[in-house]
């Protein structure tokens, strides 16, 4: 089995677990309005964690990716049809990191709606007026803190990814290549997901410095949360 063949495999995986995770979160729809002020609250506390780095003239572009697309409120769990139908022509034009770039969006983002299901049940009510000792108080008790690390593994995994295929000849083309079949498969937003990706961490020349912060600094979040200390997260 070539590299292409495992990683297309790891993404169909992906695809059937969104496609679970979404038919459940479905059936509950008070659970859709919890996960949507669930993730805003998140974002706000990511924007102020990292709010030195949206302000930087060098990573402002890639933090705003970052906390929109990559840890942000946005879903593209919603593709798993389209990203089937357009899979034979992803892996035509597409080197690996590319659609391990996609593998690794797809894997985060099942993960992240897993773990935010999971804090909307435990936070119930709460949500409507949500600080930062409720928000702790539900993380520990969901804990998962396995899946919590892989999250943080992914999102730098998948930052490698995009940085990876800006030193790949001919990745530009090959996107330009997927727009029009993925548009005409209702992908345009997975297709501009990977375009503004590849534009920002083009343009900020070299992601380690970058990754290594944000990855620190979600480490240590991790760390004082199940250690009780609540403060990292202040909105």
């Amino acid at each position: 089995m070539s590299t292409k063949d495992k990683i297309v495999r790891r993404l169909v995986e992906q695809l059937d677990l969104a496609a679970r995770l979404r038919a459940s979160t479905a059936a509950e729809p008070a659970a859709l309005r919890g996960r949507r002020l669930l993730r805003e609250w998140q974002a706000d506390s990511l924007a102020r964690r990292h709010a030195d780095l949206l302000e930087s003239p060098r990573f402002a572009a890639t933090a705003s990716f970052f906390l929109t697309d990559i840890y942000g409120p946005k879903d593209l769990s919603g593709h798993e049809a389209g990203v089937r139908r357009v899979l034979p022509i992803m892996k035509k034009v597409l080197p690996a990191a590319g659609l391990e770039t996609v593998a690794d969006a797809l894997e985060l983002n099942s993960l992240s709606e897993a773990l935010d299901a999971a804090m909307v049940r435990a936070l119930g009510a709460e949500l409507e007026s949500l600080d930062q000792a409720g928000y702790g108080r539900a993380y520990r008790e969901v804990g998962r803190r396995p899946e919590r690390e892989r999250q943080i593994d992914l999102i730098a995994h998948l930052g490698r990814s995009l940085d990876h295929l800006t030193r790949q000849p001919f990745v530009g083309r090959a996107l330009s290549l997927m727009r029009k079949p993925a548009i005409l498969a209702g992908l345009g937003e997975l297709q501009d997901f990977l375009e503004r990706g590849y534009a920002a961490f083009l343009d900020m020349g070299g992601a380690e410095e970058f990754l290594g912060l944000v990855v620190s600094r979600e480490r240590a979040v991790l760390e004082a949360l199940f250690a009780g200390d609540d403060s990292p997260v202040e909105v």
